[in-house]
């Protein structure tokens, strides 16, 4: 294996007062998480954590780390148990937890990994959110049409190419897809999933249909989901390109996405800030800056494929 590395650009509201105050030594910070899998929870126990104990805020001194982890109908009352014990600030991962925490409280400052901040609401602009949310965005719809094109680069032969989306994708997630692959001259052949028991129904389908390369869109179910994803669209003999580069390890032939670790550690330092008594509204929504493109040659291999030259030379990480 070999790297390079690039830098490209709840029902029911519950109130509590924002806290404008800065860091002291005897104070106790309390930082919520609310995550749709156990890999992001863990996630940000390995990179979030580690960066506040470096700015100064850790755990078991002055920092307790309070995590829940659920499926989408049971988050509304795992958020009601995290304010229940009032803490700082909220961590809200993916666009699940994102809608949860910001319909649950107002003022309670949320930190969110999640997309489309403004256009939901949730904040008056990336600039200057002006509410109780902040966060660093994920790019979904700008990133899966950046993952079509790469796909379409690594396997240009290949014309109609499936989409597994979530179902609450629809309308939104698809919209985007077709558009991009109208413009990249290619077929694109949707199909919506729920739950981890419509996955086989789903790649039978795309057989059945004549896809001939796959785009798992960005999701934190299908992120959590990744490797079982990828042994189906193996067995489908499916190309395919998934959210983050790390996927590419779990059998993904591609993994692209923002630079994992780098937006955990910047939502670190925005949690930082609002213990020390910035105000979530004063904070600016952040865009990554740095991206990973990850190839699988072993899965390329088992497919029978040759991948361009360019596209090998322009990946940061080669699995061999």
């Amino acid at each position: 294996m070999w790297r390079r590395k690039f830098i490209a650009g709840l029902a029911g509201t519950v109130a509590f007062p924002l806290s404008i105050r800065a860091q002291t030594p005897n104070r106790i910070y309390r930082l919520g998480h609310l995550a749709h899998s156990s890999n992001s929870e863990a996630s940000s126990r390995q990179i979030i954590l580690p960066e506040l104990a470096r700015l100064g805020f850790v755990e078991g001194r002055n920092l307790v780390f309070d995590a829940r982890v659920g499926e989408p109908d049971a988050l509304p009352g795992l958020m009601r148990e995290l304010l229940a014990d009032r803490p700082d600030a909220i961590v809200a991962i993916g666009p699940p937890a994102t809608a949860l925490a910001g319909a649950a409280t107002s003022t309670v400052p949320i930190v969110v990994m999640s997309s489309e901040l403004v256009e939901r609401g949730f904040a008056a602009s990336h600039a200057q959110p002006r509410g109780n949310v902040t966060g660093v965005m994920i790019l979904a719809r700008e990133l899966d049409a950046k993952r079509l094109s790469l796909l379409l680069e690594a396997v240009p032969d290949r014309r109609r190419v499936a989409a597994l989306i979530l179902q609450t994708g629809i309308g939104v997630v698809d919209v985007a897809l077709r558009k991009s692959a109208a413009e990249l001259g290619v077929e694109l052949l949707v199909f919506a999933v729920a739950t981890p028991d419509d996955y086989p129904a789903a790649f039978e389908a795309m057989r059945a249909q004549g896809a001939q390369a796959l785009v798992i869109a960005a999701a934190p179910q299908l992120h959590r989901d990744g490797r079982q994803l990828a042994g189906l669209a193996l067995e489908a003999r499916l190309p395919t390109v998934c959210e983050w580069a790390n996927m590419a390890h779990a059998g993904c032939l591609i993994g692209y996405g923002a630079n994992f670790t780098a937006v955990r550690k910047r939502m670190a330092d925005q949690i930082a800030q609002i213990f020390r008594g910035v105000a979530p509204g004063d904070i600016p929504i952040e865009r990554p800056t740095a991206f990973e493109f990850a190839l699988n040659l072993r899965i390329a291999k088992t497919l029978d494929l040759i991948l361009p030259s360019a596209v090998l030379t322009r990946a940061d990480e080669v699995i061999e």
